[in-house]
Order: C-alpha cells, then sequence, then structure tokens
C-alpha cells in the first residue's frame, strides 16, 4: 500500500476572511477517483502559560459554533506567512497581559485531520511579566489562573471539551512533573 491520494483538480467553493473551501478530486491508490472537500486555514498558536504558583492562565469566552462559553489556553490565529513562535508571544501578551520565559513547544496538532488543513502550534513557558491585556476590537474574554493539578483533573472530568486546551495542559502537566518546566 502506498496511503497517498493525487489531486486530479482542485475547485475553490468559498473564500472567506478566515477560511477558504476546496473541492477536490483526486486519484485513489486502487485508480479509481474519490471527492475531497478540504477547509483550508493559516493555522493558529496557544499557550499553556505557568505562574510561581504553577496556575495556568486560561481564558473563559463565547465560541459562536458551540453557542457556548469555553474555557481554552489563551490562543489565536496565524497571520499568511507569520512565524509560530512571534505570534503565541503576541496572543500571550494580548490576551492575558504576560510575557513568557523558558518556552518549551509542545508540538503541533491537527485538530480535524478528515477535513480541516489547520495546524495548531502549541508551547508551554512561565509567566515572566504582568501587565495589562490588549485584547482585539471584537474579542471579549476573561482570565482565569487555575491550578495545574485542578486543571488537569477538569480535562479528566471532561470539564474542559477544546482540544488544544487538553492537549497543552496534559503535557505541561507531564513537562512539570517531569521537572522540565
Amino acid at each position: 500500500m502506498k496511503l497517498f491520494e493525487k489531486t486530479l483538480t482542485s475547485e475553490t467553493k468559498f473564500e472567506g476572511r478566515i477560511i477558504k473551501v476546496l473541492r477536490d478530486t483526486v486519484e485513489l491508490e486502487n485508480g479509481k477517483t474519490s471527492a475531497r472537500e478540504v477547509v483550508c486555514h493559516n493555522g493558529g498558536v496557544c499557550v499553556a502559560a505557568l505562574t510561581e504558583q504553577n496556575e495556568v492562565l486560561l481564558v473563559r469566552q463565547f465560541r459562536y459554533p458551540y453557542k457556548e462559553v469555553l474555557l481554552e489556553l489563551p490562543a489565536g490565529k496565524l497571520e499568511k506567512g507569520e512565524d509560530p513562535f512571534e505570534a503565541v508571544k503576541r496572543e500571550q501578551m494580548e490576551e492575558t497581559g504576560t510575557t513568557g520565559e523558558n518556552y518549551i513547544s509542545l508540538g503541533n496538532l491537527y485538530p480535524s485531520p478528515g477535513y480541516c488543513g489547520e495546524i495548531i502550534h502549541i508551547w508551554a513557558c512561565r509567566v515572566a511579566q504582568k501587565g495589562e491585556m490588549h485584547l482585539d476590537e471584537d474579542e471579549f474574554l476573561e482570565v482565569e489562573r487555575i491550578p495545574l493539578d485542578k486543571a488537569v483533573e477538569m480535562v479528566l472530568n471532561n470539564e474542559i471539551p477544546d482540544s488544544k486546551t487538553q492537549v497543552g495542559i496534559l503535557k505541561t502537566a507531564a513537562l512539570v512533573k517531569a521537572g522540565k518546566l
């Protein structure tokens, strides 16, 4: 098995401010063709920022697709061509008013690989300085400081449904336990 699909045609069905939707025709490894619908997204970043007391900074905000308020790691969209590390530092400052130190990459997350090309770059850090939040004009959120152990418990009890936040909290807790953060 080759486990590969060759793109034969690609048609843009929608292009918006944040996403583009393609309908592609692909050739499968058995020679047959099939259709693929793909959401193109520039990707995003998030950060698990820890205080000296091992509290993780989380943000509570309304998420329109789910029509509910979610508790998440500070995060944001990448602009086309933007360096993910610079973006995560910007988003941390904007959403929490903090800067970090000792950043550690926690890797990348593919949130919906069946139809979306988005990649979320995840970091952990220690909070270095506190300042003022600089939210975007259309951004409304509240910052919460939650002990890391409690945040892990919340993930395991299904109180935090957001995938990037679950991964970031669990990987950060493992690094803290190993003495690496």
